[in-house]
């Protein structure tokens, strides 16, 4: 075993709960059709299950999409004032804070994270309701009172309608936070599907909204498989929009199915994040950035630093840093105060991994640490892995990986490092690490990528929009951005006094 692996603690007394959810639809709570559920085994605690909730069917989720049409079309919630709004999400903002450690709880023994992880996580969801409750009040058009002495232009925000909400696994807790209150906030009425591993504390949020009061119909959950729970979504004309975050081969299949009724469609899909480490960047900052940009929720992570770029001349005392933090890093138990690192998802993703892993060495990227399997039985754990020797063609190098394995490339110049990490398909995220301000801003400028970060990463705030550029989809979330994401703009040409007349 190695050294820095924590192995769970088997008499821990949380891994006594064994949660059993409903589906929330209309306001109510309530249980597949068929009486169906889904067991979630905790990927950190070989055998103990966590949660149980609904395998909802087509016609289950229909159920909810009438909740929300009704609610949208005959319902208060839009026809509401801004400030009416703010001060229900506001009340959500309060009650997650309230249930802090529970929400963190589940959402640990359901992902695999680290509790301190959850915990953090759950605070920030708490903030991007609480912002998006701010924001919500201040929405608006605009006028134009210069197109004539006769005339008056009104461009009318609205919401723009029912959106079903799909969610992943791997942060189900935060990307519903994303949407949900954007979505909502901007008048829309909501049907949230989250992943089948992770579907807890989903349901604990919109009972949390019931409880602040948010009107019956407005927020609902429905749980089960992505087909076909999710793809209905998809297919119903009912629906006016899907906001789905995965991967590109799911979200490309749900764009085609909505293009069938045009209807809107935003994608968080793949990525495939460079980390950027000019000569002149502080060493350590960089190496104690990277290691968390790649083992981030055990790199089960969208917008991980996956492809390290380091300019040659600093690669060894760099990779000299990183691997030291990367030998001592504590992984494992994921109810452990002082684990950075948790469990992957499930048996499948986890061989899948190892099976990158694998192609790397045999494609010749030097493995200079990690690669196997750790604690299996304990749970589903993998080692932190960092390839040295990848060059740009390998599938470790173009591929999403989504576990905690760096790989590294080198450049000699500014040119070089925006190209390489522009070659890949994906642009969702980017760092560049470098004391030279002025070099670092204009290489970000140059990458293609929708949220990007100067000396850190994976950092996050309310009022920055987020979204990928290439096939790591399309719109944005957060921010002013998101509520437009989510809006209507009608113009409104307005005459006064008698018009010409176009006949006699």
């Amino acid at each position: 075993m190695l050294a820095n692996f924590i192995a769970p603690d088997s008499k821990d007394s949380r891994l006594g709960i064994k949660a059993r959810y409903r589906m929330l639809v209309d306001g109510k709570s309530v249980d597949a059709a068929s009486g169906r559920t889904i067991d979630r085994v905790s990927p950190g605690h070989t055998g103990v299950v966590v949660g149980t909730w609904p395998d909802a069917s087509a016609d289950d989720v229909r159920l909810a999409i009438d909740a929300a049409r009704r609610a949208f079309d005959t319902g208060p919630w839009p026809r509401m004032s801004g400030a009416e709004r703010s001060r229900l999400m506001f009340k959500v903002a309060e009650l997650i804070l309230a249930n802090q450690e529970d929400l963190a709880v589940a959402e640990s023994l359901e992902v695999g994270k680290p509790i301190a992880q959850a915990r953090g996580e759950i605070g920030f969801c708490a903030d991007l309701w609480s912002y998006a409750a701010g924001q919500c009040r201040g929405l608006e058009g605009q006028t134009h009172n210069n197109i004539g002495d006769d005339r008056l232009g009104l461009v009318l925000r609205e919401p723009v309608g029912v959106v079903g909400i799909i969610t992943p696994w791997n942060f189900p807790f935060i990307i519903a936070s994303e949407r949900v209150p954007w979505a909502i906030g901007a008048g829309c009425t909501v049907v949230l599907k989250p992943s089948e591993f992770t579907s807890g504390t989903s349901i604990r949020m919109a009972e949390l909204a019931r409880e602040a009061g948010i009107p019956d119909g407005v927020f609902n959950v429905v749980t089960g498989y992505g087909d076909p729970a999710g793809q209905i979504l998809a297919e119903d004309d009912r629906v006016d929009m899907v906001a789905f975050t995965g991967s590109v081969r799911v979200g490309t299949k749900l764009g085609e199915i909505a293009a069938r009724s045009v209807k809107r469609v935003g994608l968080e899909l793949g990525g495939k994040g460079p980390q950027i480490v000019f000569a002149d960047a502080d060493l350590d900052a960089a190496a104690d950035g990277i290691a968390y940009g790649v083992y981030h929720n055990a790199g089960q992570c969208c917008i991980s630093g996956s492809r390290l770029l380091v300019q040659e001349g600093i690669r060894d005392a760099l990779m000299q840093r990183v691997l030291e933090i990367s030998s001592k890093v504590t992984f494992g138990d994921p109810l452990n105060e002082k684990t950075r690192i948790g469990a992957m998802i499930s048996e499948a993703h986890t061989a899948k991994v190892h099976s990158y892993v694998e192609a790397g060495v045999a494609a010749g990227a030097r493995l200079l640490l990690g690669g196997a399997r750790a604690g299996q039985e304990h749970g589903l754990y993998y080692a932190p892995t960092v390839f040295e020797g990848v060059t740009p063609d390998m599938t470790i190098a173009k591929e999403e990986i989504f576990g905690p394995v760096l790989s590294t490339m080198t450049f000699r110049t500014a040119d070089e490092a925006v190209a390489l990490a522009n070659s890949s398909e994906f642009g969702l995220s980017a760092s560049v690490w470098s004391t030279n301000l002025e070099n670092a801003l204009q290489s970000i400028r140059r990458i293609r990528a929708g949220r990007c970060w100067i000396n850190s990463v994976i950092d996050g705030t309310p009022e920055l929009p987020i979204g990928g550029y290439k096939k790591s989809g399309l719109g944005r979330e957060l921010g002013r951005y998101g509520f437009d994401e989510y809006s209507q703009f009608k113009g409104i040409h307005v005459t006064l006094g008698t018009p010409g007349r176009w006949f006699n």
